[in-house]
C-alpha cells in the first residue's frame, strides 16, 4: 500500500471513530504541555505551521509590524492593537493542533478557523469562527452589574461565530457553544487545544478532553488567524493535519486574499 493510500485509509477511520481521531491526536503532539518543545510532529500528514524562527506562512492583516515576534522558539503576541494575522493559505476539512498560555490576569485572544482573510472598515476582527482563549481571571476583571463574576462560560473554551458567521451551538449560551468542563489553565501556564474541523462541525479539545462542539458552520473553508486582544500571550507547536474536502458552496468559501 502506498503512503497516500494509507493516508486516505487513516483518514476515513478518523473521520467514523472518535476514540482513534482522539488517539492520532495524542500521537501526534511532539511533548505533553509541561515540556520545552522544539520537535517536529512524528504524525504523518501534520504539518508546522510554525518553525519556531520566525513569521514565515503568515501574513499581517491589521496589526503592527512588532505586535507579532520570535522569542526562544514561542510566537509571541504583544496584544496591541487588536486585531489578527492569517494563515497564509485556506483549510477546509482538517485537525488542527495549537499550544498556548496567557501571560497576564484577564488575558484574552483566540484563534479563528473557517475566517476570512481581511478586516472591513470600521471592525478589527474578522468574520469566522473564534476558538476562545480567555486567562481564567476574566470572569472576575469583567463582572456583571451586581458585582457578580461574569458567567464561567466564557472562559471554558467557547466556540461562536464572529462578524457575521452562524452556527448551531451544542451547548448553548445564547448563540455560543459554552465548554461542558473548565479545563483551561491560568496564566503562565500552557493550555493544549485539539480543534476538529470537518463540513461544518468544529469539536474541541481542551488539554486532551473534548468538551466543546458547534454544527452547522455558515463558512466551511478559510484562513486561520491568530488574534491580538490586549494582553502578551505566547503560541508554540501549532500544527494542522489536512484533511479530505467536504462539499461546500461559494457562499460558504472565504474570499481569496490577493497578496
Amino acid at each position: 500500500m502506498t503512503t497516500a493510500q494509507t493516508m486516505r485509509r487513516v483518514t476515513s477511520v478518523l473521520l467514523c471513530s472518535p476514540l482513534v481521531l482522539l488517539l492520532a491526536i495524542q500521537v501526534a503532539r511532539a511533548a505533553p504541555p509541561e515540556a520545552d518543545t522544539s520537535a517536529d510532529s512524528t504524525a504523518p500528514g501534520y504539518v508546522e505551521l510554525f518553525n519556531g524562527k520566525d513569521l514565515s506562512g503568515w501574513a499581517n492583516v491589521n496589526t503592527d509590524r512588532d505586535t507579532w515576534s520570535v522569542r526562544d522558539g514561542l510566537l509571541v503576541c504583544h496584544g496591541l492593537p487588536i486585531g489578527v494575522m492569517r494563515s497564509e493559505k485556506q483549510y477546509e476539512n482538517f485537525l488542527l493542533h495549537i499550544e498556548w498560555r496567557h501571560m497576564r490576569a484577564g488575558g484574552n485572544s483566540g484563534v479563528f478557523v473557517w475566517s476570512e482573510g481581511s478586516v472591513p472598515k470600521g471592525r478589527r476582527l474578522p468574520k469566522g469562527m473564534e476558538v476562545q482563549m480567555l486567562e481564567l481571571d476574566w470572569v472576575n476583571q469583567h463582572r456583571l452589574k451586581n458585582g457578580e463574576p461574569n458567567d464561567i462560560g466564557y472562559i471554558s473554551g467557547e466556540l461562536f461565530g464572529a462578524n457575521g458567521l452562524t452556527a448551531t451551538p451544542d451547548n448553548p449560551r445564547g448563540r455560543r457553544s459554552k465548554s461542558l468542563e473548565l479545563r483551561c489553565k491560568g496564566k503562565g501556564e500552557w493550555n493544549v487545544y485539539d480543534v476538529v474541523c470537518v463540513d461544518g462541525t468544529v469539536k474541541l479539545s481542551i488539554n486532551g478532553k473534548f468538551v466543546n462542539s458547534i454544527r452547522n458552520s455558515s463558512m466551511r473553508k478559510g484562513y486561520l488567524c491568530l488574534e491580538s486582544e490586549g494582553s502578551e500571550i505566547h503560541f508554540r507547536n501549532i500544527r494542522v493535519l489536512e484533511l479530505p474536502p467536504g462539499i461546500t458552496t461559494p457562499e460558504q468559501r472565504a474570499p481569496i486574499v490577493k497578496r
